[in-house]
């Protein structure tokens, strides 16, 4: 039998986690999180694929206009920044609810060794952005003639 020391705040503790996932499990999880862990979460999400030659990373970035999004290539680390900046409230609406996340992000991702970096290009559309990373030529497929 081990002993433990009697902690009288630990049922607290324990009642705190219980309530918070009661509201995670009815309203979500990290409805209840302060600015600071929510404006962390916020980044967004990408689809990574190959298509005619090149990798291509597909970012959903709505609400981002075209200047506020940064790409960066260096040894080999494909960096992706921006901002999305809030929207003016109205003083009018009672919000019950607010899952649009705004401010800083950042992904990263790490390159197959020999991509030209100054061949890599980056198109914005609806909220996409699409960034077309050429495959070296090591890497594409090659045909070989049987004669």
């Amino acid at each position: 039998m081990e002993l433990v020391r009697w902690n009288p705040n630990r049922r607290l503790q324990r009642a705190d986690e219980r309530f918070g996932s009661l509201f995670d499990s009815v309203f979500g999880p990290g409805l209840w999180a302060d600015d600071a862990q929510a404006a962390a979460k916020w980044y967004p999400v990408v689809d990574v694929y190959e298509k005619e030659g090149n990798y291509v990373i597909s970012a959903e970035i709505p609400g981002v206009d075209k200047k506020d999004i940064q790409i960066d290539v260096k040894d080999r680390v494909l960096t992706l920044r921006g901002e999305r900046t809030s929207e003016t409230e109205t003083e009018e609406g009672n919000y019950h609810r607010k899952e649009r996340h705004y401010g800083r992000f950042e992904r990263t991702f790490v390159l197959p060794e020999d991509v030209a970096a100054d061949k890599i290009d980056a198109s914005f559309k609806d909220g996409i952005l699409h960034i077309h990373i050429p495959k070296p030529e090591a890497v594409k497929p090659k045909t070989i003639t049987v004669h």
